[in-house]
């Protein structure tokens, strides 16, 4: 039984465990995922953090989709704000999240067992409000139900925090190291830092970029091939004078020679 903020008692949906689950049926495992909601309640979300809370989430949502829609392999389904439901736990709807190998299409809700695997990856984006949430009460449940990989990017301290399971798997998360002022992320294959204000995914040595820096790198491109075209012009103008003029000159040293 889970209390919401007013400290009533109320039991939130949540999906059964995995040992129910194996014993239903086709049809009842239909009916139990039908019945799960695809939104959370007003006493389970945290309070509104404004624009900084959203643009976080937005840029790093459009920077991994653009990224892994140009890669076939792995196939990483990315959500945001999804509910979530682990085998007889409470559900919850993390910021960001990501499953490898498995296919994209749009979820109103991911549900473990029925999915046939949990998260891979998540991160929180923390503004304001209780930083706890994020930063602790988080960090020990994201690890007991197995979730590989945690970052927690703190806009109002430009900093980021990243987690990872050992290889003997769930229980406790240890720091992920920095290197060279940014985290590995296994489970997406990138580097991830905050830069100047931004959190910075990598490809290597190669920043992936926003909406707003490809459309700016696609404009700055289209207006170095506007100037190579007009200059190629301009070229074969003066070559085509040259060409009239050596044409005209042959033409004088003919008369003159008939």
């Amino acid at each position: 039984m889970e209390r919401d903020r007013r400290g009533n008692a109320e039991a939130f949906p949540q999906a059964p465990s995995q040992q129910e689950w194996e014993a239903m049926s086709v049809e009842e495992r239909e009916q139990v995922v039908a019945s799960l909601p695809g939104e959370v309640t007003w006493d389970e979300m945290a309070m509104p953090e404004g624009d900084r809370h959203l643009r976080a989430k937005v840029s790093a949502l459009d920077v991994l989709g653009a990224h892994f829609s140009r890669h076939r392999r792995p196939r990483m389904y990315l959500g945001a704000e999804l509910p979530v439901y682990y085998p007889d736990e409470r559900r919850f709807a993390p910021d960001l999240l990501a499953v490898r190998d498995v296919e994209r299409y749009e979820r109103d809700k991911w549900v473990v067992s029925a999915e046939g695997k949990g998260l891979d990856w998540v991160m929180e984006v923390h503004v304001g409000g209780d930083r706890k949430k994020d930063a602790e009460y988080n960090v020990r449940r994201y690890a007991r139900v197995g979730i590989p990989e945690y970052f927690i990017y703190d806009r109002k301290k430009e900093r980021l925090m990243a987690y990872r399971l050992p290889a003997s798997g769930p229980g406790k998360y240890v720091p992920i190291p920095l290197v060279q002022g940014r985290y590995h992320s296994e489970q997406l294959g990138l580097d991830l830092q905050v830069e100047e204000g931004r959190l910075r995914f990598w490809a290597g040595r190669r920043p992936l970029l926003e909406s707003d820096e490809r459309i700016a790198g696609l404009k700055k491109e289209a207006r170095q091939l506007r100037r190579r075209a007009a200059e190629e012009e301009r070229r074969r103008e003066a070559a085509e004078q040259q060409l009239a003029k050596l044409r005209t000159a042959l033409k004088r040293l003919r008369t003159r020679g008939a």
